[in-house]
């Protein structure tokens, strides 16, 4: 899944999201583009719902999905 994340701007944006979304499942495979506000989210057991309370509960703001 990939959602649109805004408040992105650094390394330290991609660590907190990784880590807030490996916290709830560890075998998730979270890569970030800051240059596209993207969270891609592989692998893993991870539900959409709970992924966007992840990243909302990091501090970043969730703002939609991209197909």
């Amino acid at each position: 899944m990939k959602l649109i994340v805004d408040n992105m701007t650094c390394q330290h944006c991609v660590k907190a999201i990784t880590k807030a979304i490996n916290d709830i499942d560890p075998k998730a495979k979270v890569t970030v583009d800051l240059a596209k506000h993207e969270v891609d989210i592989e692998g893993g057991s991870i539900s959409q719902e709970a992924a966007i309370a992840a990243v909302n509960e990091a501090g970043y703001e969730f703002v939609g999905i991209s197909y």
